[in-house]
């Protein structure tokens, strides 16, 4: 028996959006599989914003078209509602109300009746590490537990697909981290994630894929590792045990830099297996021992850098 294969989370194709003069998306092609974590990269400006607010039928498209969850945004625009979850830059949560109540307030608006809105909110708080915390009014809480009872909320209606817009912007590093695990756990539950983000090791750390947007344009898309490759500055360095296998090896790989003092040359590589093997291969041949290797490739910084020049002004209000 044959089965159809399940069509992918997002996908776009041509999408274009304009302020006035100003072009914010020039025609960009989307393709996210269920399941994955895909994460959006650019500078202010860049349309990322306008992006996430297209997807989510929050504004709509200049041209192109575009699905999410197998629904056209143009013509089904209630059922991309429907399947979709979206998390802002900022807590879209009520100081006024407990974390409980915030969450049974979703239930309600979702229409899941009052014994299974309750039973979602006290599961999802238990979800989120915040039992203790759901009876105190939101006020009361940390940066780091109104993200994780905004992403709860938006929890609340089993999305198919989330988008998190700068979900962890100004959290101090252990609630981002725990926010990374939360992430991890809904795509192995198999939420489809639409992240943007200006930290780019989270991007590193969380995304299956990456695309970069640059002046409306995606100028790069790829996992982190095929995107770093794609950087000059990856190098292979070599430390050896004395001075003699040093003098032997600079004579075998070139171009290389050395360091006699520390016993090491430095060789570009672009980090690759295949580039890797063909090195030790070329010492080997010529019985030369390298006591000790490390391969360093350009991170995710030196590829937003040189994909996307300058720092961009920030996105008009409307973006």
């Amino acid at each position: 028996m044959t089965t159809t294969p399940l069509h992918p989370a997002i996908v776009a194709t041509g999408l274009r959006k304009s302020f006035g003069d100003h072009v914010v998306l020039a025609g960009i092609d989307l393709n996210v599989p269920r399941g994955t974590v895909f994460s959006l990269l650019g500078a202010n400006g860049a349309g990322k914003t306008t992006t996430v607010k297209i997807l989510s039928t929050l504004i709509s498209a200049d041209g192109g078209s575009a699905s999410v969850a197998g629904h056209d945004l143009t013509s089904e625009p209630d059922a991309v509602r429907a399947a979709i979850g979206v998390t802002g830059q900022f807590s879209a949560v009520d100081n006024l109300l407990t974390g409980r109540e915030n969450l049974i307030l979703m239930a309600d608006l979702h229409h899941l009746g009052r014994t299974t809105g309750r039973k979602r909110a006290d599961d999802l708080l238990e979800q989120f590490d915040l039992v203790e915390a759901g009876g105190k009014l939101v006020s009361t809480y940390s940066g780091g537990m109104r993200r994780r009872l905004d992403l709860a909320m938006t929890l609340v209606g089993s999305p198919e697909v989330i988008f998190l817009d700068e979900p962890t912007a100004g959290l101090d590093p252990r609630s981002r981290r725990g926010m990374w695990q939360i992430v991890r756990e809904l795509v192995a539950g198999g939420v489809t994630i639409f992240l943007t983000t200006q930290y780019l090791e989270e991007a590193d750390e969380l995304a299956d894929r990456i695309a970069v947007l640059d002046h409306g344009l995606l100028v790069a898309e790829g996992t982190a590792a095929q995107l770093k490759r794609r950087i000059p500055g990856g190098h292979v360095r070599l430390q050896f045990a004395d001075a003699a296998q040093l003098d032997s090896a600079a004579r075998v790989l070139d171009p290389m830099s050395r360091d006699d003092d520390a016993l090491t040359l430095q060789v570009p590589a672009d980090g690759s297996v295949k580039a890797l093997k063909l090195m030790l291969d070329r010492l080997d041949q010529d019985s030369i021992e390298v006591e000790t290797l490390s391969v360093h490739t350009p991170d995710l910084d030196d590829v937003f850098l040189a994909l996307t020049g300058n720092p961009q002004t920030e996105e008009v209000t409307t973006a």
